[in-house]
């Protein structure tokens, strides 16, 4: 005769639906609050309106704010960092038959490109804080390369800075979109992608950084970790959500036509959306519930960017996507008390800049390097492997001979 299993106490009381609510850990990397979002003691409307890049990459990953003259060497160390081993090269080259068949999409490129770093890299088996250090800056160096060179191999141009990976003279952010275009960004598009990169860098126990710490903790090495992390972001609810909601908006002006953005027609789009049930994707957080600090930042940006640029982006010019996605917000706020999240503004905003739509979540990357490995130092400094518990939902015991 079947027996029942034997309850876990409390289990029932504890449990919660992906983790919401739950304290996973500590850190003193990030703390993410309702009206502040704070990088080591940093909050980031701060950060976003004085700092570099580059500085708050330092930041997370040395842990402290850098003077004139640690920000230089590790300028310095990053630039001599951002060429790729032949292999990664070699790969990236014969990835684009699997990118053009649809059988890969770049997350899955990047995400087998940082694999095989790991195989170049002599430190990739050492989790010394000093080993882990040097493969933060490596990681943080070489990944806006592949994404560069990426984009090369897509487009079937020639590779953009093969030897140095792209130009020394440029910063963080412009080289990696020198590399991905062939062309020198203007100064505001340097800013827009630099701000953008600080609003990505971090941002507490998210799904892909929980993953990062779930493989660190098992004392498995940082490349492994970080392809982790990789995969994580690739989906729709996490990373993914910037591409999903530029398509998203392509879709509605395929259905309402330049003429309809701000009439009723939009509206009709979006109360279909909320009749059928689709998943809107670019709003809502599962910690803010007032907004996401970032979004506003980032959406400010991209429309004063916006404003000064001329032609079309995808059939209008490119002011249009911002009043379109004013009006999907205002939409999704009024009738579903929902803000956006950051993921929203950059999708706007990164196809004004001419990136490719399957580019934004590699480019994510690029800067949540930061975080990741920020977190990964964190995990193996003060290790315990994460091991949670389970609710049994399935049959109760049962003899195999019965």
């Amino acid at each position: 005769m079947a027996t029942a299993a034997p309850a876990k106490p409390d289990a029932a009381a504890a449990f919660a639906k992906g983790l919401e609510g739950v304290i996973g850990g500590q850190t003193a990397v990030c703390s993410i609050e309702q009206d502040k979002l704070i990088y080591r003691g940093f909050e980031i409307h701060d950060l976003a309106e004085h700092a570099t890049f580059e500085e708050v990459a330092f930041l997370l990953l040395v842990g402290h704010k850098p003077d004139v003259q640690e920000l230089g060497q590790f300028k310095a160390e990053i630039i001599a960092e951002r060429a790729l081993h032949p292999a990664v090269v070699s790969f990236l080259g014969s990835a684009a038959g699997w990118l053009a068949s649809g059988r890969a999409v770049p997350m899955d490129v990047l995400r087998t490109a940082v694999s095989i770093l790991g195989h170049t890299d002599a430190d990739c088996q050492d989790n010394s804080a000093a080993a882990n250090l040097r493969k933060s800056k490596r990681l943080l160096a070489k990944i806006p390369t592949i994404v560069g060179h990426m984009q090369n191999v897509i487009d079937g141009r020639a590779i953009v800075g093969l030897e140095r990976g792209g130009d020394p003279s440029l910063s963080h952010a412009a080289n990696l979109l020198y590399m991905m275009t062939g062309r020198r960004p203007s100064a505001e598009e340097a800013r827009v992608m630099d701000v953008s990169l600080i609003l990505y860098a971090e941002h507490e126990f998210n799904a892909s950084t929980f993953t990062t710490r779930v493989i660190a903790g098992t004392l498995s090495d940082m490349h492994g970790a970080v392809a982790g992390g990789i995969g994580a972001l690739k989906g729709p609810l996490h990373g993914g959500a910037n591409e999903a909601a530029m398509d998203m908006l392509k879709e509605i002006l395929a259905s309402v036509g330049e003429q309809g953005i701000g009439t009723p027609a939009v509206d009709t789009w979006m109360q279909n959306a909320f009749d059928t049930k689709r998943k809107l994707m670019g709003f809502g957080h599962r910690v803010y519930k007032n907004g996401d600090h970032r979004a506003g930042i980032l959406h400010g940006l991209g429309k004063k960017m916006a404003a000064t640029l001329s032609g079309t982006f995808g059939g209008i010019p490119a002011g249009k996507w911002f009043v379109l996605g004013e009006q999907v917000q205002k939409i999704m706020l009024t009738k579903k008390n929902i803000h956006p999240n950051v993921d929203f503004p950059c999708g706007m905003t990164y196809f004004t800049m001419n990136i490719p739509v399957p580019q934004y979540t590699p480019i994510f990357v690029a800067s949540r390097i930061t975080g990741w490995c920020a977190h990964i130092m964190e995990q193996h400094a003060d290790n315990r492997l994460i091991r949670p518990l389970s609710i049994y939902t399935g049959p109760a015991q049962k003899p195999w001979n019965g």
